[in-house]
C-alpha cells in the first residue's frame, strides 16, 4: 500500500506516520496560503489525524477541552471550520461528523467516502470518474452542480470478517 492509498484506512499500517506526514502537509499548504493554523486549530487536526475514524464536533471538542482549549462549542466549530475551508478536513454528511483529509491541498480531488456502518472508519478514495459522471448526468438535462459530497456505506474488510 502507498501513502495515500484508500485501503491503508481499513488496514493495519504505520499510523503515527501517516498522520505526521498529514500534519507536515497541512503546514505547508497553511505557510502556502497564509492561512494561520493556530494552536487549537493545530490540535484539532491532530486530533482528527489519530484516527481515520470521523469524529462529532463535539467529541473534537471534549478532546480540545481536556487540552485546556475550553469548554464553548464555538472553539471546537470554528476550528473544524477552518480546516474544512482550507482541505486539511472533510465532514462526512451521514455521520455528521468530520475527518482529516488524506490529500490535502487537492481542493479539487472529488474525494469519495467509503464508510463502515459498524466500525465508522472512513476511507477517502479517489471519485474523479465518479464527479465526472454526475457532471455529464446533470449536463445532459442543463443541471450546473455547484457541489457534490459522495459517501458510500457498506463494510470494511475487518468488519467484513467478523460478520462472517
Amino acid at each position: 500500500m502507498h501513502a495515500h492509498d484508500p485501503a491503508q484506512a481499513f488496514a493495519p499500517h504505520d499510523h503515527a506516520t501517516c498522520a505526521a506526514e498529514a500534519l507536515a502537509r497541512a503546514e505547508e499548504i497553511c505557510a502556502e496560503t497564509g492561512a494561520r493554523l493556530t494552536p487549537v486549530r493545530r490540535r484539532a487536526l491532530e486530533i482528527l489525524l489519530e484516527t481515520h475514524k470521523a469524529m462529532g464536533a463535539y467529541d473534537v471538542l471534549d478532546r480540545l477541552a481536556e487540552d485546556g482549549f475550553g469548554h464553548q462549542p464555538p472553539v471546537a466549530y470554528r476550528a473544524l471550520d477552518f480546516l474544512v475551508d482550507q482541505g486539511l478536513v472533510h465532514r462526512i454528511q451521514r455521520l455528521n461528523a468530520f475527518t482529516a483529509c488524506t490529500h490535502p491541498g487537492g481542493h479539487k480531488h472529488a474525494p469519495v467516502f467509503l464508510i463502515c456502518e459498524h466500525c465508522h472508519v472512513v476511507a477517502e478514495a479517489p471519485g474523479r470518474s465518479v464527479q465526472d459522471s454526475l457532471e455529464r448526468a446533470a449536463g445532459e438535462i442543463g443541471f450546473a452542480i455547484e457541489r457534490a459530497h459522495v459517501e458510500a456505506l457498506g463494510l470494511c474488510p475487518a468488519c467484513r470478517e467478523t460478520d462472517a
